[in-house]
């Protein structure tokens, strides 16, 4: 099992930057891809950005030259730097993480969301 537990969302103005921290605890060593995902209201939640466990990196286009993604093995956490904040980036921010186990396969595994609201 892999518990994760977001944090750092907040309301913020146009042009402005949040991080957003993901700590992941339980059986933190099988954990291959994580990610963020977002969901604003009335639309389906879609990919921000992943990572995997050597530090390869996807981005969608909507966020590429703006947010960074970066992981911490050490501390078992992942973050998400966002800059130059726009309205449309408002939405419930999901941290994500993949599990590989010998005996169940691919496990996923979702966090409980943080808001970040940008405001014109």
């Amino acid at each position: 099992q892999v518990q994760l537990v977001e944090s750092g969302g907040d309301l913020v103005q146009a042009g402005g930057s949040l991080r957003l921290s993901c700590a992941a605890s339980g059986s933190v060593s099988s954990i291959s891809r994580m990610g963020w995902y977002r969901q604003a209201p009335g639309k389906q939640r879609e990919l921000v950005a992943v990572i995997s466990r050597i530090g390869s990196t996807n981005y969608a286009d909507s966020v590429k030259g703006r947010f960074t993604i970066s992981r911490d093995n050490a501390k078992n956490t992942v973050y998400l730097q966002m800059n130059s904040l726009k309205p449309e980036d408002t939405a419930v921010y999901y941290c994500n993480a993949d599990q590989l186990t010998a005996v169940r396969g691919l496990l996923n595994y979702w966090g409980q969301g943080t808001q970040v609201t940008v405001s014109s």
